[in-house]
C-alpha cells in the first residue's frame, strides 16, 4: 500500500536488495518532516523511516512509497493520528480544541486515517465514496482525471447543514479529488475548515487546485 511517485530526477540506485536508496535525515532524502516535526524531530524521523522507498517500482524511474509498515506499527499510527489532531486551523486553536464537528475521509485510504482521527476527536466520520458504491439518493460531484473522469458521492442528508468538516486523505498529488471532495461537502451543506494529508507530492500542483482553502500536510516529498 503506497504511492507511485516519479521523481524530477532519476532515483539513486538501491545500495542493496530490499534496501531503500535513502534514509531519514540523510542529505539525499526527499521527504521532509513538515508538520509531523511537531511530535519532535526524533520521533518524526522514526515515523518517516516506516515509509519504505522502493525504487523503480512498478517501473523506472518511479519510487514507490509503501506506508504499510507505518500502518502496521501501532504506536506510530497513534502518533500520526495525534499529529493530525494537533494541526492548527485558521482563526482558532488546534483541531483538538473543538473546531471540527465531523471528519470526512476520501476513499479509500482516507478511511484508514479519518476514522481513528474522528474517534480521537470524539466526532463522527463521513466516508466520501467513489461513484456507484452508495444507494440513492446521493449528492455527487464529477471531476476530470488526467486520463478520464471520476465522481465522488455522499449519502444525501448525512451531513448536518453548517457542520464544520475536516477533510482527510493519505496523499495530496494533483488535487483533483481533494477539490471535488471539498465541493461535495459544501454542496451537502457543510463548511470545509481544512484539508489534511499524510503526505504531499510537491510540484504536482495540488495546492494550486485548493487555492483559498487551508491545507495541512504532515510530510512532503520534494522541495
Amino acid at each position: 500500500m503506497g504511492w507511485d511517485i516519479e521523481p524530477q530526477h532519476p532515483a539513486p540506485a538501491a545500495p542493496g536488495a530490499g534496501t531503500p536508496p535513502t534514509g531519514p535525515g540523510t542529505p539525499a532524502d526527499d521527504i521532509t518532516l513538515d508538520a509531523l516535526a511537531r511530535l519532535g524531530e526524533g520521533r518524526a524521523a522514526e515515523i518517516r523511516a516506516l515509509i519504505r522507498d522502493v525504487p523503480d517500482y512498478p517501473h523506472p524511474p518511479v519510487v514507490f512509497r509503501d506506508i504499510t509498515p507505518l500502518l502496521a506499527d501501532g504506536p506510530a499510527l497513534a502518533d500520526v493520528i495525534e499529529a493530525f489532531a494537533g494541526l492548527h486551523l485558521p482563526g482558532g486553536g488546534p483541531v483538538l480544541d473543538g473546531e471540527v464537528d465531523v471528519v470526512a475521509g476520501m476513499e479509500a485510504r482516507g478511511f484508514l486515517l479519518g476514522a481513528p482521527l474522528a474517534t480521537r476527536l470524539g466526532v463522527g466520520f463521513l466516508p466520501l465514496r467513489k461513484a456507484g458504491k452508495l444507494p440513492p439518493p446521493v449528492d455527487r460531484v464529477d471531476y476530470d482525471l488526467e486520463y478520464g473522469s471520476a465522481a465522488i458521492e455522499l449519502r444525501t442528508g448525512t451531513l448536518e447543514p453548517g457542520s464544520r468538516v475536516l477533510l482527510i486523505d493519505d496523499v495530496l498529488a494533483t488535487g483533483g479529488t481533494a477539490r471535488a471532495a471539498a465541493q461535495l461537502v459544501e454542496r451537502a451543506g457543510g463548511r470545509v475548515v481544512a484539508l489534511a494529508f499524510l503526505l504531499e507530492l510537491v510540484g504536482l500542483g495540488g495546492r494550486d487546485m485548493l487555492t483559498g482553502r487551508t491545507v495541512e500536510t504532515l510530510l512532503r516529498v520534494g522541495s
